[in-house]
Order: C-alpha cells, then structure tokens, then sequence
C-alpha cells in the first residue's frame, strides 16, 4: 500500500502532461508509450488496473481470422502485424499456439474452403506463424481424440498466439513499464469532475479506498474509460465521430478437457454459426465466447448462458461423460466495447454482429482530449503509439520512439537469471502439480525483478514454498507484490496480479490453510479486515 500512497501524493501535488483516465489495455499502453518518451503522466482508475474489460478477454493474441468473413482485409493485416511484433517483444510471455478447427456438417464452410482462408490468413500474417494444415477427419481423431468426429467432414489447422498467464497481469506489466520510466499511476482513484482552466484541465479526484478528495492538473487528458467513454466524453460536452455499442463474451472454466501434450485450441462454430473455443489455461480449460448485444457495460453470466456453452460443447466432444453446472470451476463475464459512426442508426438497430474488434482514435484539439474507442489486447502496440503521436499534435513534445516502453529484457539479462537459477537448483523446488520449471514461471511473471527472488530464496528456503494448494505462487511472489503490485484489495492479486480465482474452485480457495498467510503478507495489521472484504464478496 505504500507504493500506492506514494503515487497518490505524487499525482495530488502535480501538474503533468498528461493524465489517463482508465487503466485497462488502453490507458496502460498510452500511459506507457508517453512516459517510455519523456512526457509527464499521470494514470488513474476508479477500479483496480484491468479490473474490467480488459480482464475478461479471451487470453489470446490474434490477427482475428474470423473477420476474413466480412473481408476486414487492412484490419486483419494490422491485428497480424501487431500478433507479430508483440511476439517478438514478449517471446516468454506470448507464444504461439495452434488452433484446430472442426468442421462438421452444420458448419458454414467446407474445409476446402476454410484451408483456402487459412492459407490467405497466413500469408496476410506475413508468415509470422508455422504453416496451416488441412486436415482430415482421420487425422483429427488421432491428432486430438477429444474431439466427436462422428459428424466432422474434415477442418483446418491455423496459427495465432496466446498470453501463458492472464490478461490482467500482461495489462499490468504496461503499468509497471510506465511507473518505471516516471508515470505516476493509482487504482481506486476515480474522476469526480474536470474543468478547463485556460490552457490546462483541472481535475478533482477522489481515492475511492480512503474517500480522500484532492486535485491535480493536466495540459491533455487521455479518455481510455473503455465502455465508458461516451459518458465521460459527454460529461465534459464533447462530440465524436465514434460511440460504443456492447456486446457480451462468456467464458467457462472448466478441468483440462484435452491433454497437457496437446497445447492446442479447438474451434468449432455452435448452432447459431458463431466460432467458439476450447482454450488451454495450464491444468483447466476455457470455454467460449458467447456474443450477445446488451444495452449496458455491466454483466453477468447467466443460465441461458451456461446451458447453452455447455450444451454446444458436449454436443462436440467425445468426453467421458457430459459436462455439467457443477464441473465449472470459475466464469468471466464482460462486455466489448465495439466502435460504430455517432451518425449511424441508433444502438438498437446496428447490426453489431457484423463488427470487429478495432479500435479508433479521436483527438479534440480545442479541448486537448484524445479518446480510444474500443481495440482488443493484440493491438495494444498501435494504440500507444496512435495516442503518442495525438499527443504531439496536441503540442506536448515527445523523444522519439525507441520501442524501449514495452517487451521483456534483454536476452543477455534473461540468461544471467537462468545461470544463477541453474547453480542454485531452483527447479528442483518444483512440486508434482507444477506444469513447468520454476525458472520459467518466475521469469515470465517477473523479468529482471526476479533476480530478488532468487536472492531471498538462498536467504530463507521457506521463500521458495508454494503459498497456497494449486495455485502456482510462492510465498516470496507474495512479498514482492505486496511492495512492487499496488495490490489494494484480496481481489487485486486473487484475480488480476494472479490467476488463483479463475483456476482454483472458489470452495478450495476459502477451505486453504494459506489464505489468511497471504492477506497477511499483502496488508499485514489490515489483513482481517481484507480477508474479511473478500470472502464476503
């Protein structure tokens, strides 16, 4: 908490370039691509960073093959591109996966058809990923036996990528990055009211944990509110060419479905011809999404929408037996933020199934605001950079762009950190439900801070101790979070620091003997009472 304090006393006594208003994927990389170049920043989010679109995504980084089907040609170059790039910057972090896609006889392509997709997707990706294939319904039922090939009349096999840990974390990584390179950044700080006053915007703010109302000042604001956007832009009498519609994604968590060899997702389209997917998440599986048009950003996952994944699932897998409410371990529910022209029909009649996941930036230059409208995960990179370039039109000078604000250490760093952690046995510590070296978990998650790790771990062994049953997390992980993450709440590092709530069954979670070891470490004297906030919630 103290590195929270300490950012909110920063931001209350400042006066700054640029304040970002929302701290998911958006304001994460704006705030990390201005900082990265000597801006001044300052980021605020009246929830915890990534705390709601942008911790509901599906966990992959794609060029979005599906949007060949409405011959979003320039968009699917881009996403591909942007795949790439972020690739080669996180090679620990992201990796490439495969997807297999069944096509049985209710699906809307044949699988000649879909290998001719395929092989244009690839070439469109630049040839960034391995090769596809077409396949057979032979090779399927022996490449993946999971699969109930009873009706498949063959499918492809295509590349993309994925984030090995969760959306929230590799959002947070980009906080990190911009608090390194000087931003000011808190969560639970949310905007009351912002005026212009002469050249600068006056912005009041209140810390949404103490109830603590202060102010700062900004030259520009960057309006990166996600779904909620239109509203602000709206409270400060602004009009845009773009505005917001929803639609709603589910995902189940379920046990592993195919097996740890077999590092794939399935694709199959459901009965309304919509793709959906069996996504690998270490020992679970992720089961979605559904997309569904809503009227408002706040959602839940319902019965229609359990039964219904459920139901497309069993129908599509050859499982020992049926897949039901009891086996699904935790869900994600949230709504994307798809961008329509403000001049088009109203919200009700837009035909949102038709529309991607780009995104669309805005810049006001009477009132210095820039606005990003929608995006997803993959095209982070580009949203950064868009925004910078925004903010220079908007006179605030920037260093030019050395690509250093994002992507993993340096690869020199990383063995140096795999040598130490060779002499000093760290793997050895790994325990039988492990699905990998602690060497590689450690530096994926962490990077040139893990090195502390290793050094607390010769101090005291007990360090290198799993905290709490299947969740993959030390107890030393703990202690560098409780004074590197700005974890503020249990839920912080439960959900989005980690993926503990999304892999482990909320029962098992409150039944561990470590539970209360870690509210103790993160919050020490105000330990019951954060425990107590999160076994109510």
């Amino acid at each position: 908490m103290a590195l929270r304090e300490s950012h909110i006393d920063q931001i209350r006594r400042g006066s700054f370039d640029v304040l970002v208003i929302g701290g998911g994927i958006n304001g994460a990389v704006s705030a990390a691509s201005l900082a990265g170049r000597g801006a001044s920043v300052a980021l605020i989010d009246r929830g915890d960073f990534a705390s709601f679109t942008s911790q509901e995504s599906s966990n992959l980084v794609w060029g979005g093959f599906k949007y060949l089907e409405n011959y979003e040609l320039p968009l699917v170059w881009n996403l591909c591109r942007s795949r790439n790039r972020l690739m080669r910057a996180y090679p620990d972090n992201i990796k490439e996966i495969s997807f297999l896609a069944a096509l049985d006889t209710s699906s809307p392509y044949s699988p000649w058809f879909s290998g001719l997709g395929a092989l244009a997707y690839w070439g469109i990706g630049q040839f960034g990923t391995r090769h596809p294939r077409l396949l057979k319904t032979e090779t399927i039922k022996d490449e993946e036996p999971a699969i109930n090939t009873s009706s498949v009349r063959g499918g492809i096999e295509y590349r993309d990528a994925y984030l090995i840990d969760n959306d929230a974390r590799f959002v947070f990584s980009f906080i990190r990055s911009a608090i390194e390179a000087g931003a000011s950044a808190a969560n639970y700080v949310e905007l009351v009211s912002a005026r212009r006053d002469g050249d600068r915007w006056r912005a009041e703010l209140r810390d949404v944990d103490s109830g603590e109302v202060f102010s700062t000042a900004a030259k520009v604001i960057i309006n990166a509110a996600g779904p909620f956007v239109d509203n602000l832009n709206t409270s400060w009498g602004l009009q845009t060419k773009h505005r917001i519609v929803y639609s709603k994604g589910i995902h189940l968590v379920v046990p592993r479905l195919t097996t740890n060899d077999h590092q794939r997702v399935l694709a199959f389209f459901d009965d309304t011809q919509r793709l959906f997917y069996v996504i690998p998440m270490g020992r679970r599986s992720v089961i979605g999404t559904t997309d569904t048009r809503v009227d408002e950003p706040f959602t839940e996952v319902n019965d229609d929408d359990r039964n219904f994944l459920l139901e497309q699932i069993n129908n599509r897998l050859a499982l020992d037996k049926p897949l039901a409410i009891g086996d699904i371990i935790s869900e994600r529910s949230g709504v994307r933020p798809l961008v329509v022209n403000s001049s088009g029909d109203d919200q009700r009649n837009v035909d949102w199934t038709t529309l991607s996941r780009k995104h669309a930036i805005e810049l006001d230059q009477h009132a210095n605001v820039v606005t990003v409208f929608g995006g997803k995960l993959t095209d982070c990179l580009n949203v950064g950079e868009e925004v910078a370039a925004a903010v220079e039109q908007l006179g605030v000078p920037l260093e030019k762009d050395l690509h250093n604000w994002y992507g993993e250490p340096a690869e020199a760093t990383r063995a140096e950190f795999y040598r130490q952690a060779r002499l000093m046995k760290l793997d050895s510590l790994r325990n039988k439900l492990d699905t990998e070296p602690l060497t590689d978990r450690l530096w994926r998650r962490y990077g040139r801070r893990a090195f502390s790790m290793l050094e607390a771990i010769r101090d005291d062994p007990a360090m290198g101790e799993d905290i709490m049953d299947s969740a993959d997390y030390l107890r030393v992980e703990l202690h560098l979070a409780a004074t590197t993450e700005m974890i503020t709440k249990l839920e912080d590092f439960m959900r989005r620091r980690s993926k503990i709530d999304l892999v482990v069954r909320d029962e098992d979670i409150r039944q561990s003997s470590g539970l209360r070891e870690v509210a103790t470490i993160l919050f020490g004297a105000d330990a019951d009472r954060r425990l107590t906030e999160y076994l109510d919630n």
